[in-house]
Order: C-alpha cells, then sequence, then structure tokens
C-alpha cells in the first residue's frame, strides 16, 4: 500500500470514527441536541474542504442547529427510520468517499486530464427486462444483451482510479443481475450503488442482503395513480411498487422513486395525493424525468405541452420550498439544469455504458464511438464525442434550454456528424435524424417560452464551474459560439446572451 493509499485509508477511518459519535448522538430523539452534533459536522466539513465558500458553510450550520427547520425536520425523519449500519455505509461512501474526497478528486483530474471527468457513472447490467412499458426503447434492444461481471469491475475500478464513487444502474431491469451486483456492491464496499427498479423482484431476502450491505439503494418506477400507472406499465405494476416500497421501509433501506412525467400523467404524478402517497410509503427521494421521444417505438405525443412543463418547473420548486412540508425531496431532470451548469452528460457529471459496452454521453442519446472492451474510462471521455460534449457545454446560457437533443436538436446532428459517432440500438437502429426530428417542433415552441421564464428569475454565478476554460472565461458564448460570432451589444452586457441559444438568431452575428 503506498503513502497516497495510507493517507486515503487514514482519513476514511477517521470519518468513520466521527460517523460512528453521530450515529450514537443521534439514537436518542432529543432533535435539540442532534442539532449541536450536526453543528460540529459542518464545523468538520469546513476543515476538511479547505476551500470551502464560508457564506455556504454559515448558512449551512445556521440551518442545521434549527430543529424546526422544514430540512431538519426531514433528516431526522430519514435517520429515524433507517437501519443504523445501513446509515452509517450510506455516510461513508456517499458523503465521505463521493461528496468529499471523490469531488476533490475529480476536479483536481479535469484540471489534469483537460476533459469531462464524472461525478457517477450510469450503466445497465442487462437489457432483459420482465416489463413491456409504452414508448420505452429497453424493449427494442432485444434481451440478450449483458454486462459481465469483469466489464462492470472494470467501469467501477477505473472510475473510483478517477474519483467517481457513485454508480446507478439501469437497463433493461438491473435486479435481474442481483447476484453479480451483490457481488460487486461486496467487491466495491467502498462505494454506492443506485439502482433503477420496476420493483417486481424485491423481495425480503433481497432487502437484507441490502441492508446488510449498506452501499445500494433503489430508484422505484412509479407514475401516479393506480390507473395512469398501470396503463403504461401494465395491470398489476403499481401493486408491486406499493409491496416493494413497504419491504424497503420495513428493513430500513434508504430508497426513492423514478417517475418519467407524460402528457397524460404529468397532474397525477405532482398531485398532493401522490407526494402523501410517497412520503407515507417511506421514499425520500425522487428523479422526474421529462418523457424522451427516444427509439423507434417512442411516442412522441407523450411529450408535455409548454404549459404543462411551466407548470411542472413551478410546482417542483414549490414543493422543496419553505411553503411545502412533504417529507420528500424531488429532482427534476430536465427543468433542475441552473443547479448543475446545464446538461451534464458526456461525462461533465455523468455518463452511461449500454449492456453492449457501448459508450454513451447520455442514458438519452443512444450514440457512440467508444466501448468499453476497447478503451478505458479515460480514453472514453478523451474520445471526439465525448469531447465534444466537453468543448460545447452549456449547450445553451438558458439553462431550462439544457438538452444537445430535445431543446437543441441541431446540436446533437453536428456532434454525431462530426466525430462519425454510431447508432448503438443494433436490433432497431435510429438514425440521429430520424430522432432529432422528432425534437425540432417542441425546442422551437418551447424556446421563447423558456426564455422568457429565465428572464423573470435571478440566477447567481457559481463558484466552482465544470466547463472548458474558454466557456469559465467567456460567459457570452455557448456550445460551439466563437467570440466571432457574437454581437458587440452581448459582448458589452453578457446578460443577453444568458438566455439565448448559440444557434439562433438574437445575439449572433449570423446562424451556424
Amino acid at each position: 500500500m503506498g503513502l497516497k493509499d495510507l493517507s486515503h485509508a487514514a482519513e476514511r477511518k477517521a470519518f468513520e470514527t466521527a460517523i460512528d459519535g453521530f450515529l450514537k448522538h443521534v439514537k436518542k430523539k432529543d432533535y435539540a441536541e442532534r442539532s449541536k452534533t450536526y453543528g460540529k459536522l459542518v464545523d468538520a466539513a469546513g476543515t476538511f474542504w479547505k476551500d470551502a465558500n464560508k457564506d455556504t458553510l454559515a448558512a449551512a450550520k445556521k440551518a442545521v442547529m434549527d430543529p424546526d427547520n422544514r430540512w431538519m425536520k426531514f433528516i431526522n425523519r430519514v435517520i429515524d427510520e433507517t437501519d443504523p449500519h445501513y446509515a452509517k455505509t450510506m455516510l461513508l461512501n456517499l458523503g465521505y468517499e463521493a461528496f468529499f474526497r471523490g469531488t476533490k478528486t475529480i476536479r483536481a483530474n479535469r484540471e489534469k486530464y483537460h476533459c469531462n471527468i464524472p461525478w457517477l457513472i450510469l450503466f445497465d447490467p442487462t437489457m432483459a427486462c420482465n416489463m413491456h412499458c409504452v414508448g420505452c426503447w429497453s424493449g427494442t434492444y432485444g434481451h440478450k444483451a449483458n454486462l459481465t461481471f469483469e466489464q462492470m469491475d472494470k467501469i467501477v475500478t477505473q472510475g473510483k482510479e478517477l474519483g467517481a464513487y457513485l454508480y446507478m444502474m439501469t437497463g433493461g431491469e438491473p435486479t435481474v443481475r442481483m447476484k453479480d451486483i451483490f457481488r460487486l456492491a461486496e467487491k466495491h464496499n467502498d462505494c454506492f450503488f443506485g439502482l433503477y427498479s420496476n420493483s417486481t423482484l424485491i423481495t425480503d431476502e433481497l432487502a437484507e442482503k441490502v441492508r446488510q450491505l449498506g452501499n445500494i439503494t433503489f430508484m422505484l418506477s412509479l407514475e401516479g395513480t393506480p390507473d395512469t400507472n398501470d396503463e403504461r406499465r401494465g395491470n398489476g405494476h403499481y401493486a408491486k411498487v406499493m409491496e416493494a416500497m413497504d419491504i424497503l421501509r420495513k428493513h430500513g433501506i434508504v430508497f426513492g422513486t423514478s417517475v418519467c412525467y407524460t402528457r397524460e400523467n404529468i397532474e397525477a404524478v405532482t398531485s398532493d395525493d401522490f407526494f402523501h402517497l410517497l412520503e407515507n410509503k417511506g421514499a425520500r427521494f425522487g428523479f422526474y424525468f421529462h418523457f424522451m421521444p427516444v427509439g423507434n417505438n417512442a411516442v412522441p405525443e407523450l411529450m408535455p405541452t409548454v404549459e404543462q412543463r411551466k407548470y411542472i418547473i413551478d410546482r417542483i420548486r414549490y414543493v422543496r420550498s419553505d411553503k411545502c412540508d412533504f417529507s420528500f425531496f424531488p429532482m427534476d431532470f430536465q427543468n433542475d439544469g441552473e443547479y448543475v451548469g446545464g446538461c451534464i452528460a458526456g461525462g461533465r457529471n455523468y455518463f452511461h455504458i449500454n449492456s453492449n459496452g457501448d459508450a454513451e454521453p447520455c442514458v438519452f442519446i443512444h450514440f457512440s464511438d467508444s466501448n468499453i472492451d476497447d478503451k478505458s474510462i479515460l480514453e472514453i471521455l478523451q474520445s471526439p464525442l465525448f469531447m465534444e460534449y466537453h468543448k460545447g457545454q452549456p449547450f445553451n446560457r438558458n439553462q431550462l434550454r439544457p438538452c444537445p437533443m430535445l431543446e437543441n436538436p441541431q446540436l446533437l446532428r453536428k456532434m454525431v456528424h462530426d466525430t462519425d459517432a454510431h447508432q448503438t440500438n443494433l436490433e432497431s437502429p435510429e438514425s440521429v435524424e430520424h430522432l432529432c426530428e422528432k425534437c425540432d417542433d417542441y425546442a422551437k415552441e418551447w424556446a421563447p417560452v423558456a426564455e422568457e421564464v429565465w428572464k423573470s428569475e435571478t440566477h447567481k454565478k457559481k463558484s466552482y464551474e465544470n466547463y472548458s476554460e474558454e466557456h469559465r472565461e467567456h460567459p457570452e458564448l455557448a456550445a460551439f459560439q466563437t467570440e466571432d460570432d457574437v454581437t458587440e451589444e452581448c459582448r458589452e452586457n453578457p446578460e443577453l446572451a444568458a438566455y439565448r441559444s448559440s444557434y439562433t438568431n438574437g445575439g449572433l452575428r449570423k446562424e451556424a
């Protein structure tokens, strides 16, 4: 074991000791006393994270010292419900390895290698699935494609070397491969794994093994009421999700939900009744995904309307506000771009490896120029397609229009053609033209509305921006603009460029 490894082990042990002390203090439901312990944790975080923003730390300490704070009530509820061993492992792997140490390592490697380095990697253990949901592309890939254990182990081993300690799995249905996933989680017991699951294979036996390991969670697919859910996912699925939630809660496992919102279900999956159901069943977080018209079997008519998208922006932000008291934290993959700097794909914060081993910039972008069998994780991140993502991000300074497919489809066309990336669905190939044609009208319709909403809000510059050096230095640029493309008006007033696409009129000398 080298000096670096010894230092890592010592630091991890120190955090483990601190977590043991923390969990010992919070066994009793004395929330005022807990608040003091939380304050000490913030102080310790400031000591470890020496370049942390002092104002941010001060605000965090003020919040955690108030037992009546909405989110402290939420955290206390999670602690009270969670198995102590599971809680310790989650805090150590997700808190220390991924958030604290991992983030520092990732930022250093971004500067070292001059490319995107992700905070998490998403991969598909299998494309096999026991369901056939309307509009889902996975059924078009066939059920034979699988990553071997050795391939999954390579992904995690090499990802850790770059600083990534968080891994998510989708498919197909990842629990079909639970034996290998348990083996992977046991070997990499310093990582945390999140599985997007349809719930149907979750049993008491499986949940008890997850509790013992402590480094696996689930995001359960659910779409509103029994009617709106089963209409897309099949009769009886809603009941299986309810059963899986009861099992996971009984075993003290922190879990969340995965919601694909569509034109047909958007009201159902954002209603008060739905959020009350989730909190009462024990789900504490959820990812909301805008329906994407990906695949030859996609149903574009399921895409939300412009009015519905405006509605869900306001609704999700209300649910997270101090005006609301649901014990549930929703995150909107499409509309929370402002908080993560826009598109996070292409390795900027994450990327996807499918069950054939193809490295894709995003789970929704089925194009690749690299395979895990032929390249290392670092070589994938330095491949032409991924470097185009690095060069182009942010694809739009209006981060309500973050995606190079859904809101800026001309950019995905450009990147795929410029890098000769190939389509990855061998069973039912879809060209980039066919995919982007389904987004063109939507992008045009959403653009002026997104501009209006963006201009009505106040936006703060981030203390750390994960963009290319050129885009960090020039806030008036987005996507593949150069300074020659930008008008004097936008150069003198960068905020004007903040809500304009790099490939539209307005703010540019010409269209590209």
